[in-house]
């Protein structure tokens, strides 16, 4: 009776998958919060904070995409190339915070009547809209920073066929505003950075990209 062949087992093993030191994930660090600085510093005259959270998505997503941050002549390009597009969406954040904003502080010192049900509903509404900005941020950077209506659109349809995209990217600005406020007020350039790249994060991941 012959007997059955032996298995053809592999004569090395197979080499695990490579996974960053401890140089690289500071030096990813060291970049988000590089990052984030130059963001904070680029929004300082107000009317280009859109510019600049645009331009600084489109260089997050470059590198993700390709693992090299773009280069300071094409970044100063998209940069001049967002500031005039950018001004009405930062007037309209900024008016919606606002308003948000306040009436959250007149429920909660009793201002105006409604209690605790309706500051519940303002700070849903608050978070909802932190999500849904974060995921135009989102995916205006993967339009190259151009395009806040098509950003926009795209945004509003993820939220309605994935809400749980929605609710992701809620999360990453609610708890990124929490850390700002409460805890790290004098870090939030740098958490500029890391929120950007947690809202990519979390978009990718739960939209089922690699």
């Amino acid at each position: 009776m012959t007997p059955p062949p032996a298995p053809n087992w592999p004569e090395e093993p197979l080499p695990a998958a490579a996974r960053p030191d401890w140089r690289e994930t500071l030096r990813t660090a060291s970049d988000l919060a590089l990052l984030g600085i130059v963001v904070a510093l680029a929004s300082l005259p107000v009317v280009t904070a859109g510019a600049a959270v645009a331009t600084g998505s489109a260089a997050l997503h470059h590198w993700i995409e390709t693992g090299n941050w773009p280069g300071v002549r094409p970044v100063l390009r998209d940069f001049r190339r967002a500031v005039l597009p950018g001004i009405l969406p930062t007037v309209l954040a900024g008016v919606a915070g606002v308003v948000l904003a306040v009436n959250l502080l007149a429920l909660t010192r009793g201002v105006v009547p409604g209690g605790a049900v309706l500051v519940l509903v303002t700070a849903a509404l608050a978070v909802a809209a932190g999500g849904f900005a974060g995921l135009t941020v989102v995916r205006l950077g993967q339009r190259g920073g151009q395009g806040w209506r098509d950003a926009l659109r795209a945004a509003a349809q993820t939220g309605r066929d994935r809400p749980v995209i929605l609710l992701g990217t809620a999360g990453t600005v609610a708890l990124a505003t929490l850390l700002c406020v409460l805890v790290l007020p004098p870090l939030t350039p740098i958490l500029v950075g890391y929120t950007l790249f947690g809202l990519h994060a979390t978009t990718r991941r739960l939209a089922g990209a690699p």
